[in-house]
């Protein structure tokens, strides 16, 4: 008879696993779960976004100067600001920064008459490569600046989901995700869409039953391609609401992320300089030439607005890093982020407690480190937003007076 070992509630064997075993392992790694949410999420698990913003910071980001919003709060304009105990101000919220840049006509929006919704993949069929800090992050970021966006989690796994405060299978039916549309249960992609706790930013979240609708796309696939373009056409009913779509498939070349390859208008693809990272980007490519000859035979073309290689997760300090960062730059050239996003303790710590950089109210490793990340977060995404209003005629000449085009 092996010999049984208790630890912390688990009961097991010291050469043996039954399933019994595994149940407790998962009960455990939920109670994990739940004491982490009750640790960085607001009262009843519910997450919120209590940075506030500075009458300086407002400024810059509604791009007017901080006496114009002085003023118009004293004309009635905007509602005056509240106040601390001493009488200061405490900040703007997000929400009361974009009704500042309604007030002053200072939106960046796409117009609607000319210009058509960006459906944006961070797609690489490698895991590990940070697609859902990056999308997590870059949807933040937008949101930020003014722009509606809304997230589509179509990975199983539920990282990006998990970073917006929703545990994906414990806060989550199965009705809640991209399944039911995937199993012919619904029509259109409107039941999914929830707000999230950032102004003007949507999600449509993903849990493990996204694996199902896997098998489910693939065994139908052969007598009904249109399978395929279903996922397009879902996004196609949703986009007019928003500015950008932001869509982070799974890391693995399937279904689903044939279903993303067709249904996205841009492709960012991170991959970590590191030789073997590297290596499987190169496949990466390989891998979806295969996919757009598939779906080519199949009558779907994947065309796209634009494609770029973000050298992400790049360690300055570790010399094979910088060595294959320099020679990405120099193959892939204008296919190539011009900006990299660098390693940065803060954000590993940020997302260590299912949070971005940008929703941090105080450091979490020390001042500079925060600060740093944060210009390394702000490059990445001002040049992704960059590619993204080069794709919207009604910007070109707000783009050639910043010298951008």
């Amino acid at each position: 008879m092996a010999e049984t070992i208790e630890d912390g509630g688990l009961s097991q064997t010291a050469w043996e696993l039954d399933k019994e075993d595994i149940r407790a392992i998962e009960a455990a790694s939920y109670a994990v779960m739940e004491r982490l949410r009750e640790t960085v999420f607001a009262p009843g698990g519910v997450k919120e976004l209590n940075r506030r913003f500075s009458i300086s910071e407002a400024a810059g980001m509604v791009g007017r100067s901080t006496t114009s919003i002085r003023q118009a709060e004293q004309s009635g304009r905007l509602p005056r600001p509240a106040l601390g105990e001493r009488g200061r101000r405490r900040g703007y919220t997000l929400p009361e920064v974009n009704r500042m840049r309604r007030v002053f006509g200072t939106l960046p929006w796409r117009d609607p008459e000319t210009d058509d919704a960006l459906v944006l993949a961070v797609q690489n069929f490698k895991g590990g490569v940070g697609k859902s800090t990056l999308t997590a992050h870059l949807a933040q970021y937008l949101a930020l600046r003014g722009y509606r966006v809304c997230v589509i989690d179509c990975d199983p796994q539920g990282s990006t989901t998990s970073l917006f405060g929703i545990n994906p299978d414990y806060d989550l039916d199965v009705e809640d995700t991209l399944h039911p549309f995937f199993h012919g249960d619904r029509e259109m992609l409107e039941y999914a869409v929830r707000d999230t706790y950032w102004d003007q930013l949507s999600l449509i979240p993903s849990n493990l039953s996204l694996y199902n609708a896997e098998y489910f796309v693939a065994a139908r696939l052969p007598g009904n391609p249109g399978m395929l373009d279903r996922l397009r056409r879902g996004i196609a009913g949703i986009k007019q609401r928003f500015d950008v779509v932001v869509v982070d498939p799974p890391p693995a070349l399937g279904m689903i992320s044939l279903s993303v390859l067709r249904a996205a208008n841009a492709l960012i693809v991170p991959c970590r300089p590191a030789t073997i990272d590297f290596g499987s980007t190169a496949h990466f490519f390989t891998m979806m030439l295969d996919a757009l000859e598939t779906l080519d035979r199949h009558g779907l073309s994947g065309r796209y607005k634009f494609l770029q290689v973000l050298a992400n997760d790049m360690d300055e300090g570790k010399s094979a890093h910088a060595r294959i960062t320099a020679m990405m730059q120099q193959v892939y050239g204008a296919r190539m982020m011009s900006t990299v996003m660098k390693d940065s303790a803060e954000i590993d710590n940020a997302c260590g407690r299912l949070m971005t950089v940008y929703e941090l109210e105080a450091p979490i490793t020390s001042r500079d480190v925060h600060r740093r990340a944060k210009v390394y977060l702000d490059a990445v995404n001002r040049e992704i937003e960059t590619l993204i209003r080069k794709t919207w005629p009604s910007h070109q000449d707000a783009l050639r007076q910043e010298g951008l085009v």
